[in-house]
């Protein structure tokens, strides 16, 4: 689904007069997400899931075939954990 198809469904969904007012929401809501990720707080949506940031520690190996070896630095990452109505209704599919 492309990102105008998707402000469509919002727009359907949520009652928007306009395509402008939905995707108006979905960039406030990924902004929000966004902000609260980088101050390392959880978003947690009851029933949808739940987005995160995690540290990833730092991690060493041998690229296949040579003698090479990189390191890949700690870092922090997003992280979304479906709920269990989300995971329920995506299981339902047939």
């Amino acid at each position: 689904m492309t990102k105008a198809e998707f402000v469509e469904l919002v727009k359907q969904k949520g009652g928007y007069s306009s395509k402008a007012e939905a995707e108006k929401a979905i960039n406030a809501f990924t902004s929000a997400v966004t902000e609260a990720l980088v101050n390392k707080k959880r978003v947690q949506l009851i029933g949808f899931g739940t987005f995160e940031p995690v540290e990833v520690a730092e991690k060493r190996g041998k690229i296949p075939g040579t003698d090479k070896e990189y390191v890949k630095p700690a870092h922090t990452t997003p992280k979304f954990k479906a709920g269990k109505s989300l995971k329920d209704a995506v299981a339902n599919i047939k």
